[in-house]
């Protein structure tokens, strides 16, 4: 059962992962991550396929292996995050703990993402 639910979440996570390719909005690569792990644990084959795929696969193996993401894609993440967020908490959400807790939210992924090692 849980291998299922993995699975169709790793699925999941593919599909938007690609769409986040085409879409500036939408993040591509923590997508693509949680497919990885999820297909670690559901299905060897699909794992395999997504490390090995031409475009996908060194995305994914440039960050297991602690070689970082590329500067480019850091600036982009950041800078989305630090345009999207406030914006979404002040004119979408009516709650003060809510938009607090967003702009958290935003302060510990753009930590997490400072502290990764970056590729030129």
């Amino acid at each position: 059962m849980l291998r299922a639910v993995l699975f169709t979440i790793g699925l999941l996570s593919t599909a938007l992962g690609l769409l986040g390719i085409f879409l500036p909005l939408l993040p591509t690569v923590p997508f693509l991550l949680l497919a990885a792990a999820c297909f670690a644990r559901s299905s060897e084959h699909v794992h395999r396929w997504l490390l090995g795929h031409r475009r996908l696969g060194p995305l994914l193996r440039d960050y297991q292996d602690g070689a970082g993401i590329p500067l480019r894609a850091k600036v982009m993440a950041i800078s989305l995050i630090w345009v999207s967020i406030p914006l979404s908490a002040w004119t979408v959400v009516p709650l003060a703990w809510v938009r607090i807790g967003l702009l958290l939210l935003a302060v510990g992924v753009t930590l997490y993402l400072l502290r990764l090692p970056t590729r030129p």
